[in-house]
């Protein structure tokens, strides 16, 4: 068998373990899917007029909600991916690590899949959140299908690119609770991002804070891509974060995971 089919046998066999354990254990993807959730309710419903009042410039809460949606959706990435983290430093910590060492399999197959098994859990959760919101008035009808397939694969790539610094940050913590509190940064950022409210509306000295993180492009692309307005010079600003995020998250995960245990 050569090297790339031994690898793609034992990606796929990973990849369906990991799956296997969301499946089995399911709460802590519910309990990252939840928040988002709430958040959206909560910003369309409680805070919904007064913000639309204050964007749009009067109106009802739809306006707001179109606004928030693609925040919201890439805040249920930056969550669910907190998961893969999270899973990582279980196999890394328990010991599992040290048993597939010793087998015949492809030594990268393990990070793959849980790569690849995150990456469908997120786009999996933006579904459903998009659902979430399609059902409280978020409509799409000024975006062609080119745009809706161009979201789509965005959020793919964008997903790809934030689980691999998850993983990173999976591997080089020495338990899964120091792995949850590392990579709580992936759902605080886009907090203080485009989310919820334009970069202008903030103070001057903290708008670069939004502006100069990787959740601010990638937010204002995807409100772009669905809402059919401009996106600018922030779709080529997202895809350079996804390419570096994604280099710099492979590397960083790899290099933990190959240097042999003390």
């Amino acid at each position: 068998m050569s090297a790339l089919a031994l690898a793609v046998r034992d990606s796929s066999t990973m990849l369906r373990r990991n799956l296997l354990h969301v499946r089995r254990y399911p709460s802590l993807t519910l309990n990252l899917l939840l928040t988002p959730v709430m958040l959206l309710l909560l910003f369309v419903y409680i805070f919904g007029d007064a913000m639309s009042a204050g964007i749009a410039g009067g109106g009802d809460r739809s306006a707001y909600l179109a606004y928030i949606v693609p925040g919201i959706l890439l805040m249920t990435i930056g969550s669910t991916v907190v998961g893969a983290a999270v899973s990582v430093a279980t196999d890394m910590s328990e010991g599992i690590v040290a048993r597939f060492r010793t087998m015949a399999i492809h030594r990268g197959s393990m990070l793959i899949g849980h790569v690849v098994g995150s990456v469908i859990q997120s786009i999996a959760s933006v579904v459903l959140v998009g659902a979430v919101g399609v059902a409280i008035g978020f409509r799409s009808t000024d975006a062609t299908v080119l745009e809706w397939l161009a979201a789509f694969g965005f959020l793919t790539l964008f997903a790809a690119a934030v689980t691999w610094i998850a993983v990173g940050m999976g591997t080089a913590s020495p338990n899964a609770e120091a792995a949850s509190n590392m990579a709580v940064p992936l759902f605080l950022l886009p907090l203080i991002s485009s989310a919820f409210t334009p970069i202008e509306s903030m103070p001057g000295w903290f708008q670069p804070i939004a502006e100069y993180q990787p959740f601010t492009p990638a937010i204002e692309t995807l409100r772009g891509l669905l809402l059919g307005t401009e996106i600018g010079h922030n779709g080529w600003l997202a895809l350079v974060w996804c390419l570096v995020l994604g280099a710099l998250g492979y590397r960083w995960s790899t290099s933990a995971f190959r240097r042999d245990p003390a």
